[in-house]
């Protein structure tokens, strides 16, 4: 018994390692060491220049999704969370879908609804807010444009689209 309790701090440690990347040295970390840590991402972007962008969202439990930047040379880069208000500033009227998903990463899947009347998509993240409260930002589509119409933060309770 007491080899397991002393077990769980060390078990502890590890599962929260792998699930902001925590210990992977930028310049030194390659592909094959993130994927180690933190397993498959759930998106992945190649650009010309041989680097490399993994999405990790940790929901819809977590209020985390990681991007994780691999130079054209393989090497870590940055493991930034997005799923916050800097990041959500930076979304915009007009853009694309993709260009939000390479921003802040997918949505929550059980939270995107579509509005046939306004022909709108909404996408829906769970975050903390600056203060630690939980939150949900929006992002709303022309769902046949595929291009941002707005954006909009609320409280985690908040009753909007019949969830809860």
């Amino acid at each position: 018994m007491k080899l397991w309790i002393s077990l769980i701090p060390t078990l502890l440690l590890a599962a929260c390692a792998s699930y902001s990347g925590s210990g992977l040295a930028p310049g030194s970390a390659r592909l094959a060491d993130v994927q180690a840590r933190m397993g498959p991402p759930a998106m992945r972007w190649q650009d010309a220049d041989g680097s490399v962008q993994l999405a990790y969202p940790r929901g819809p439990l977590g209020f985390h999704t990681y991007m994780v930047r691999l130079g054209p040379d393989g090497r870590l880069q940055s493991i930034v969370n997005v799923l916050d208000e800097d990041s959500f500033a930076r979304v915009r009227a007009g853009m694309t879908k993709d260009k939000v998903l390479r921003l802040i990463g997918p949505p929550d899947p059980s939270r995107s609804v579509y509005f046939k009347a306004r022909d709108e998509l909404a996408w829906e993240w769970h975050f903390r807010e600056v203060y630690g409260n939980a939150a949900r930002f929006v992002v709303l589509f022309d769902s046949s444009a595929g291009i941002v119409r707005s954006t909009l933060i609320l409280p985690e309770n908040y009753p909007v689209w019949g969830f809860r």
